[in-house]
């Protein structure tokens, strides 16, 4: 029996865990925390996002937990209208879920062949030649035919195995939330929702989990925003953070002011923004018999613009899956890094891209960027949907 350790529980992990347990391997997940949860948050699944976690075998209950997101347009802080909605079709239309019920799911598609162990912090790979690949935590050395490092932006592995790609920050930091439908406030119908406002410097999203009612008074349903600033994270507690972003959005169309007045300290999460840059020169390395590759974050973190991190997370996991089913390991080691490397540097571009026109500041530049958005953002989004909706796992 083959066999694989998975480095990090994260959604890209667990979507591999589960995918080579379904094949016939024995897999270790090892997770640096002490506990596997989730961030109480949602996700943004593009068209890529969605095929691939149905190469995956995880894509029957996802129409039980994802909403539907229509194109909301872009407004500046004035309410005017920058890029007017536009339909888009079904078949590229993205959705959003709650990061509690993708767990679940993820988790739930685990089985028996997957051992969880938490409170495990990889300190080194062994990738000397002849010998099986390992990773140890100092006290132990696990073996495996197979290592996939999906342990995030600080990927202990991939600083190890690619020294040359560092973790640099994006300029901005973001604020996440998701307010339950028990104490979301009622908006006019008229009002839009879904879509974005975009400041100089600053940018609210905000996007509907499930219908009103729908979830039986769960948190897992209700109005999931996030809001973006040029900047360093705040040091200060959540409670002070909630006041800034009602000071700094203050003036902003509603309903970014109900939803920020609506929104419980507790349930805010505070994110640095960071990439990396340059992108490591390989994603997979043939080891002895076996090899190690590099999946998720850990691979190509980039600024959450285009909502593609959890997306390619499954791609690769998906493209992994397909290519050990059909080539010896080392063969589809070195696939894995042929097939994932341009595919990452393409959505990588595309998302530093939509980065530099969402951080343009000063009035010129702001003037410049407002009067060309309706081309340039479209250009861009439409660029990046033909991707999402193009992809398609390799057979």
């Amino acid at each position: 029996m083959r066999s694989a350790v998975v480095v990090g529980a994260g959604v890209g992990g667990l979507a591999v865990a589960g995918a080579l347990a379904r094949s016939g391997w024995q897999v270790t997940v090892l997770e640096r925390a002490e506990r596997v949860r989730p961030e109480p948050t949602a996700v943004v699944l593009w068209p890529n996002g969605v095929r691939a976690l149905q190469a995956l075998g995880l894509g029957a209950g996802l129409a039980a937990i994802a909403t539907p997101l229509p194109d909301g347009g872009v407004r500046r802080p004035d309410g005017h209208w920058l890029v007017q909605p536009r339909p888009i079709p079904a078949d590229r239309m993205p959705v959003v879920v709650h990061r509690e019920d993708l767990h679940d799911a993820l988790i739930a598609g685990l089985g028996e062949r997957v051992e969880l162990r938490t409170g495990v912090t990889v300190r080194h790979v062994r990738v000397e030649p002849g010998e099986r690949p390992g990773v140890s935590d100092g006290r132990q050395t696990i073996e495996a035919d197979l290592v996939v490092a999906a342990d995030g932006t600080d990927s202990g592995i991939r600083r190890q195995l690619a020294p040359e790609s560092r973790v640099v920050s994006s300029g901005c930091a973001a604020w996440r939330a998701v307010i339950p439908w028990y104490q979301a406030p009622r908006l006019p119908d008229d009002q839009p929702l879904a879509g974005e406002i975009l400041g100089a410097g600053y940018r609210f999203v905000a996007a509907s989990l499930g219908e009103r009612g729908s979830s039986g008074g769960s948190s897992r349903g209700g109005i999931y925003w996030v809001a973006t600033a040029a900047g360093a994270p705040r040091p200060e507690p959540p409670e002070t953070q909630l006041a800034l972003l009602r000071r700094w959005y203050a003036g902003w169309p509603e309903p970014v002011g109900a939803l920020l007045d609506a929104t419980e300290p507790a349930d805010l999460v505070q994110q640095e923004v960071r990439e990396l840059r340059p992108l490591p020169r390989a994603y997979g390395f043939p080891v002895g018999p076996g090899g190690v590759v590099l999946l998720g974050d850990a691979a190509h973190a980039m600024p959450p613009h285009l909502g593609q991190g959890a997306c390619l997370a499954f791609e690769d996991a998906a493209t992994l899956a397909s290519l050990l089913r059909e080539a010896r390991l080392p063969d589809a080691v070195q696939a894995y890094d042929r097939v994932r490397r341009p595919r990452a540097a393409t959505v990588v571009r595309q998302t530093r891209r939509m980065s530099a026109v969402l951080q343009t500041r000063g009035r010129l530049a702001l003037r410049a960027r407002d009067a060309a958005l309706g081309t340039i953002n479209s250009r861009l989004i439409s660029s990046a949907v033909a991707s999402a909706a193009q992809w398609r796992p390799p057979t």
